[in-house]
């Protein structure tokens, strides 16, 4: 079983993620492509100490990315939604890029 770092790589902090945050209580996370909803659930209740009621998964996939005359992409990613338990605390989190 990989660990919970491995599992949570990052919190994703942007405007839709924050207002997620604030309105639904729902973190938002990057997680690792292989992770299953019952994984990402145990890390966030681990890491966080809180009640997970719902976790929601989506497959990015990536963008192609130019660099004059050059193509590339950029990596495919899983993005987790983790729904919080009514009555549990937000957790906070600080951005550190």
């Amino acid at each position: 079983m990989p660990t919970l770092y491995e599992v949570i790589r990052r919190p994703l902090i942007t405007e839709k993620g924050l207002a997620v945050k604030e309105t639904e209580g729902t973190l938002v996370f990057d997680v690792a492509p292989n992770a299953s909803k019952t994984e990402v659930k145990q890390a966030v209740e681990a890491l966080f100490k809180v009640k997970v009621a719902a976790v929601r998964t989506a497959n990015v996939l990536g963008k192609e990315r130019r660099r004059g005359k050059f193509a590339g992409f950029r990596p495919d990613w899983k993005k987790a939604y983790v729904r919080l338990k009514d009555g549990e605390k937000m957790p906070e989190y600080v951005a550190n890029y």
